[in-house]
């Protein structure tokens, strides 16, 4: 029986939103041009993507391609003083309407929830060891609570599910936050994005083990690969999270060391059906999009067959 998953790609490879230097002056169409002739199903979004439902759908469908996901920058970490969990939770459903209809128009399933309250992934000068972290259980507690509640809206409302995705810089980083995310909210509500790089830059030294302890709650899959060199220059030099991008931390599958015969057989083992997304923040001046992108899409199509 076939597995039943498609390939697509974050435009990371040819245009960096956090760093517009990094291939800002290469053309959507370039990328979603030489994305669809390497291979790829569809493209998870980024700011040079039209905004409305309709305009992205016509671009897309221009290339043959579908529309996997989009990045939400959520902030339901932090309070604002005087703030409850319900007025909290409401400023949330106000400010999504927009990202969300634009995603439910274009036929998408789960949406790639980013915690970005008191981030510091995108501050080039902030080591990424300065992350934001709840000082106690009660703040832990009660983030979930929101974001079961947010979950729960996008569902009924939207037919989207939140995918969690686990971020260096942000709150939960470490395969331990991951697991406390997992106990504390529910499994019909808030579901995982489970991505390889992180998880490995994030401490799990094989991601394989912490994606086998959750893949039950696993719904959208980014494949980036590490240079461990250079994440443990990193580490010990106490790089900012984008000086790490600048100097290659992440990669492509197939490009790096990460066992992705491992991940992809567990996915497949326990039933995943969805994208598997290659998104490896890297300056298109030194990793060349294209040699990049068709590298890991070949890497990634060669192992989905293999396990069929």
């Amino acid at each position: 029986m076939s597995w039943n998953v498609r390939i697509g790609i974050n435009p990371l490879s040819w245009m960096n939103d956090d760093l517009p230097s990094l291939g800002g002056e290469t053309p959507l169409e370039t990328a979603l041009k030489e994305g669809k002739e390497i291979g790829y199903e569809g493209f998870e979004l980024g700011n040079k993507f039209p905004k409305d439902g309709p305009g992205l759908k016509a671009k897309l469908d221009e290339f043959g391609l579908a529309c996997v996901s989009g990045w939400y920058s959520g902030f339901l970490a932090e309070l604002e003083p005087g703030q409850t969990n319900e007025q909290a939770v409401a400023a949330e459903i106000e400010r999504c309407k927009a990202h969300m209809s634009k995603l439910q128009y274009n036929g998408v399933k789960v949406v790639v929830y980013g915690e970005c309250a008191g981030t510091v992934q995108g501050q080039m000068d902030t080591p990424v060891s300065r992350r934001p972290q709840f000082a106690n259980e009660a703040l832990w507690h009660a983030y979930a609570e929101r974001l079961n509640a947010f979950g729960e809206h996008l569902l009924k409302t939207y037919g989207i599910k939140l995918a969690y995705h686990h971020h260096m810089g942000a709150y939960v980083e470490s395969p331990a936050d991951v697991d406390k995310l997992m106990a504390l909210t529910d499994p019909a509500k808030v579901f995982l994005l489970f991505d390889t790089g992180h998880a490995y830059f994030g401490g799990a030294a094989a991601p394989v083990d912490l994606l086998k302890k959750h893949v039950k709650r696993v719904v959208h899959v980014h494949c980036k690969d590490v240079r461990t060199p250079v994440i443990a220059q990193a580490r010990n030099d106490g790089w900012s999270f984008l000086h790490g991008v600048i100097n290659g931390t992440f990669t492509v599958p197939g490009d790096g060391s990460i066992d992705y015969v491992a991940v992809l057989k567990t996915l497949k083992d326990n039933g995943y059906e969805g994208w598997l997304v290659v998104e490896a923040e890297q300056d298109p001046a030194v990793a060349p999009s294209y040699q990049y992108a068709k590298k890991g899409y070949q890497t990634l199509r060669t192992l989905v067959d293999s396990l069929n």
